[in-house]
């Protein structure tokens, strides 16, 4: 047969295993493992499994993803985040919907602490929402910004599926993680304006808070927020001058972070081990889907599925900016079924080298592709963060509440991702500031 007849029956297989309910990392590795026996034989599929297995955990720039994870399990353990939360409340005043935008500004300012969405969207669903249906919000209202803000901490620095993205297609994971910030602050805007709009479009959305705050009790706040301040700078700072890797950064800050857990009055061995518990689990998942997606990506160059497609592509005259709005909306559907990481090592093999070949900014390209798989998380029938959501909320909310709520914010994203396509510098500016 066909070597590449062979790559797509294998992306057939792949796409079945999965809609089957068969775990990523093994569906990638098996559809991968048993592809390269058909297109290089059973001498080249181990000696690829060998080689790729060593290859794909032993690069010192891994150690990054352990970092970034145990940052937000210490965070999360110590408290942090509802602290966050009750000093927004303060600075956002009696605005309508001010409690959305304070939890849009938590999940985005808490983002610099946490790589994942999922914990953020859980976190502030545990403290965020339970106070806002106090203050009068509807139900749906309330979970549904916690839902769609926590994708913001997976385009703010630290973004473990950005140190992923940067793996995969070899760019440089500290301008990558630098390009993420404008997105991010993007999305913290448009989803802000638009819970504003919302509230005043439907006042039983969110009631107008009536007590005072005085500036004597805003500015009394600002210490609380200190220990973010810090970790931007250090982040932040230290990627944009040069001043250490992102390796270095994530050791930095975790060592910030648990010098935090260490003060806060959460602290207890029974916390920290299970913050350790975590990252150790999360870690080893993170680590078998590279290992499976390097084997998959292999067995796709292989059979030469990713050269026809680069031949299709660049043999049908697509521009740059058609072929970047068509991935984008790949993303968008492959969202409705995998997680960020899946479609990463999933799609990369293929649509990089035509970014490439088209002469796209891979900086640009990356965040469009990071911001499209954002969508996912929010959407049905995996969504993700929605069900992370569900795992925290009340009893009297139910699974359809949840998605009927979110999908405003994902027209919201959809908007964002619209002028992230349309205007690149927003990318691509900062990175092109920064220290090499």
């Amino acid at each position: 047969m066909d070597p590449m007849w062979v790559g797509v029956i294998g992306i057939i297989v792949l796409l079945t295993l999965i809609a089957f309910g068969a775990h990523i990392a093994i569906a990638l590795g098996l559809t991968g493992a048993v592809g390269l026996i058909f297109v290089a034989g059973i001498d080249g599929a181990v000696a690829s499994l060998a080689s790729l297995a060593h290859y794909k955990v032993a690069s010192f720039s891994l150690t990054v993803i352990p970092l970034f994870v145990m940052m937000g399990m210490l965070a999360s353990e110590s408290g942090v985040t509802s602290k966050l939360f009750n000093v927004l409340q303060l600075w956002t005043g009696r605005l309508r919907a001010s409690l959305s935008v304070a939890t849009a500004a938590g999940c985005t300012v808490f983002g610099t602490v946490c790589g994942s969405s999922l914990v953020t969207a859980a976190l502030f669903a545990k403290t965020a929402a339970p106070e806002m249906r106090q203050r009068g919000y509807d139900k749906k209202f309330s979970y549904a910004i916690c839902s769609a803000a926590g994708t913001i901490g997976m385009l703010i620095p630290p973004s473990i599926l950005i140190v992923i993205y940067g793996i995969n297609s070899g760019d440089s994971i500290a301008k990558l993680l630098i390009g993420g910030i404008t997105p991010g602050l993007l999305l913290f805007i448009v989803f802000s304006i638009g819970s504003i709009v919302m509230a005043y479009l439907n006042p039983s959305l969110a009631p107008a808070i009536r007590t005072e705050t005085t500036w004597g009790q805003r500015l009394k706040s600002l210490p609380s927020f200190w220990p973010f301040v810090l970790m931007m700078g250090i982040i932040v700072g230290g990627l944009f001058s040069g001043l250490w890797s992102p390796e270095e950064t994530g050791a930095v800050g975790a060592l910030f972070m648990f010098l935090i857990f260490i003060g806060s009055r959460q602290r207890s061995w029974q916390r920290l081990k299970s913050a350790m518990f975590d990252t150790i689990a999360t870690s080893a998942m993170i680590f078998l889907i590279l290992i499976g997606g390097g084997l998959f990506a292999r067995f796709l160059t292989m059979s030469g599925v990713t050269t026809s497609f680069l031949n299709l592509v660049v043999g049908s005259g697509l521009e740059a900016t058609a072929f970047v709005i068509a991935a984008a909306g790949v993303y968008i559907a492959l969202g409705c079924f995998f997680d960020g990481i899946s479609m990463t090592v999933i799609t990369l093999p293929i649509f990089y080298p035509v970014v490439t070949a088209l002469g796209i900014d891979p900086i640009y390209f990356a965040m469009v592709a990071i911001l499209a798989m954002h969508v996912g998380p929010i959407t049905p029938p995996v969504g993700l963060n929605v069900y992370a959501v569900k795992g925290v909320a009340e009893a009297d909310v139910s699974l359809e509440d949840l998605f009927r709520g979110v999908m405003p914010y994902f027209i919201m994203m959809l908007v964002a991702l619209a002028i992230i396509i349309a205007f690149p510098a927003m990318s691509t500016y900062l990175p092109n500031l920064m220290v090499n």
